[in-house]
């Protein structure tokens, strides 16, 4: 789920903090102390002591933001004084007022930014310079200069106090719903990054965004040292996401399935240590053993020109671009510290221990075993992604293929049948078609993903690969995951009281619901499973998701501290530390599960090149899923989805509590564990 850097969006991702001074003269701000504590004690003086907390928050944040641009400390104590509101009344309107413009600027550049990143995301023929040059343009990149300089920034800062991560959860479980919405307002001006500086990660981001879209890999021309192919001619996967779903659906095939994983783990191993030869990353002119590293044209050996480690200079582009914010955010130096406790509200080392503790427990050992069992063979390093939990694990991926090709043809017969997705799941009539009114649904040029809207006249887009021939079962799956965050997305636009409240605490609780949603697309498809163990096999699921997911967002957190420490690492540094990590990781909390050692698996995931420290949202997300699943039993599942989903953006802690009535835990995956192992053992 991809965003542009508008008003909402920077103020989460760079900083939720009060912004001290940054070395350079013009970021620094003329307001004195001695000012500060003197339009304090007049505006309480004038305004009562009902107001002091307000008044103290809101004038020490504005001074901390003024610049010399903004005025000389005369025009600070007269602007401080002319805008402060106290009457309930008068900040009420100016609260419903400033949510409206925000819900305007947010939404209309979030609608451009769609439009000019169409040719990257959608799959209209080969890319230009031109359709790059666009696509990484941010027209939001000066909004924040704009509206500090119409002081806009400093009304909204002055009458709306910001709270911290701390304060929200020491006070927030007494707030009412609007004293949250006037919460979240404080949170949208406390820092004043550069405008540049946030186009040059935009250009950086959208950079690496297209580098992994357009990284294909032609499963046809993969052959053996037999000199045979394994893969359909025309079949085509993007690393890393296309590569593992075709690994997960030679479950399956009980001929010759194994070796077609093993091939594509040797080309996940290549992409990793950047030895694949430039000539078959989305090109099918040449044949290649990616055992041997060898190519042939017609029947000729050609010489390789391996990748010059593209995939880690996008990394190096990407903290680059990030670490040039850090001085404007000194509260939280580091785009690790912005990612986690500003965005994500979840301190990382709190969000490291719950891994480690998932990743280390015996219930993970003891599902390792019946894996095996299952198997009936040890295990082998890509079995990180077993699917055999999944009641179409035994359904071949040919029939699967040929429902899903039959059904939705292209992109559109996919739209015209979310109604009916929908109802089938328990939406009424109306209900379904309000939220399926406001999905698009349009043939990616990448994996797939979900664009949710930012005000209530736009739409949220939906985006998966529709082949010629129609929609296989793997791009259905992912529209299904995709459609849950639209169904999210939807719900906490509408739905929410206040605009300021709209979306979820983090983007782990929007993967949760695509979770949810992915988990029913055999239901979906009219084959709905009835197997007794189903419990068992969805909670087994979970953990194996989240044994693996958990250890490549540990890979993720480890490069990024990694890099602060390296901070001027070349492109192969950078690749032989995330090997390195990747390695560490594995041997100490897989190697003895799967029976081998110095794995680079790890480091396979796509999110590390193009979205950074994304990726503990998924592990996050599983966790949640797990939670709301618990919820879900017994009950309506619409209704309770739009309950839980209708709190909009509360801290994670106070959603959970109040939407499921427990604060995030890995403890009710692992107790269930433990009894699906035992059950599924003794059967």
């Amino acid at each position: 789920m991809k965003k542009i850097l508008t008003l909402l969006t920077i103020a989460t991702l760079l900083l939720m903090v009060q912004c001290k001074q940054p070395e350079n003269s013009a970021d620094i701000s003329p307001i004195s102390k001695q000012t500060i504590d003197k339009v304090i004690a007049e505006l309480i003086s004038h305004h009562g002591d009902s107001q002091k907390d307000r008044i103290e928050r809101g004038v020490s944040q504005v001074a901390t933001l003024w610049r010399v641009t903004d005025g000389t400390e005369g025009d600070f104590e007269q602007f401080c004084t002319a805008q402060f509101i106290s009457d309930e009344t008068e900040l009420d309107k100016l609260f419903n007022k400033l949510s409206y413009g925000f819900e305007m600027l947010n939404g209309y550049f979030i609608l451009l930014s769609k439009e000019l990143m169409k040719p990257l995301h959608l799959d209209w023929g080969p890319l230009t310079p031109i359709d790059e040059l666009f696509g990484s343009y941010n027209a939001a990149a000066h909004l924040n200069d704009d509206l500090y300089a119409n002081k806009i920034a400093f009304i909204t800062a002055l009458n709306f106090p910001y709270y911290t991560l701390k304060e929200k959860t020491e006070m927030g479980e007494t707030w009412t719903r609007k004293q949250w919405a006037y919460a979240r307002m404080g949170d949208m001006f406390t820092s004043r990054v550069p405008a540049n500086l946030i186009q040059n990660f935009s250009t950086a981001n959208t950079n690496s965004d297209t580098y992994i879209s357009e990284y294909n890999i032609y499963m046809g021309n993969l052959v053996n040292d037999k000199g045979e192919t394994m893969f359909p001619a025309e079949m085509k996967q993007i690393t890393h996401w296309g590569l593992r779903d075709e690994l997960k659906s030679q479950y399956a095939n009980k001929d010759g399935g194994l070796e077609r994983q093993q091939m594509i783990y040797q080309v996940m191993k290549r992409i990793i240590d950047q030895s694949i030869p430039l000539q078959v990353i989305n090109k099918n002119e040449y044949n290649w053993n990616p055992y041997t590293n060898e190519i042939k044209k017609d029947g000729e050996t050609v010489a390789i020109t391996t990748e010059p480690n593209t995939r880690y200079q996008h990394i190096i582009n990407q903290f680059k671009a990030l670490q040039a914010i850090d001085a404007y955010t000194p509260k939280m130096p580091t785009y690790i510290q912005r990612k986690f406790e500003g965005e994500f509200e979840l301190p990382v080392d709190e969000v490291e221990q719950l891994f480690i503790e998932l990743v280390s427990s015996k219930e993970v050992r003891e599902a390792g075993k019946l894996i095996s069992q299952r198997l009936e063979r040890p295990l082998q390093p890509f079995d990180i992604w077993y699917d055999g939990f999944k009641a179409r694990s035994g359904i071949p991926a040919d029939k699967l293929d040929g429902i899903t090709t039959k059904r939705f043809p292209n992109a559109k017969a996919f739209e015209s049948e979310l109604p009916k997705i929908l109802t089938s799941l328990g939406w009424s009539k109306d209900k379904a078609k309000f939220i399926a009114d406001r999905v698009k649904v349009e043939s990616s040029r990448g994996a797939g993903h979900a664009w949710g809207a930012e005000m209530r006249k736009d739409v949220a887009l939906l985006r998966t690969r529709v082949p010629a021939n129609g929609m296989n079962y793997k791009g259905f799956n992912i529209a299904m995951h995709e459609f849950g965050h639209n169904v999210e997305q939807t719900i906490t636009l509408h739905d929410v009281d206040y605009y300021m409240m709209h979306g979820v605490p983090n983007t782990a609780f929007t993967e949760a619901l695509a979770f949810v949603f992915q988990k029913r697309d055999l239901d979906v498809l009219g084959m709905k499973e009835v197997n007794p163990e189903k419990e068992y096999l969805e909670t087994l699921d979970n953990l194996w998701a989240c044994y693996e997911i958990m250890g490549v967002s540990l890979v993720d957190i480890n490069l990024w501290k990694w890099l602060y420490s390296n901070p001027n690492a070349t492109a192969e540094q950078v690749r032989d530390a995330t090997l390195s990590i990747a390695r560490e990781i594995w041997n100490k909390y897989y190697a003895d599960v799967f029976g081998s050692t110095d794995e680079p698996i790890l480091a396979i995931y796509s999110h590390m090149i193009d979205n950074p420290l994304y990726l503990s949202a998924y592990p996050i997300g599983h966790l949640i899923d797990f939670q709301l699943e618990k919820q879900f039993v017994g009950k309506s599942f619409a209704n309770e989805v739009e309950r839980i989903y209708s709190q909009g953006r509360l801290i994670p802690e106070l959603w959970l509590k109040k939407g499921v009535g427990e604060p995030l835990s890995a403890k009710p995956i692992l107790e269930a564990s433990a009894i699906a192992v035992k059950k599924l053992t003794q059967n």
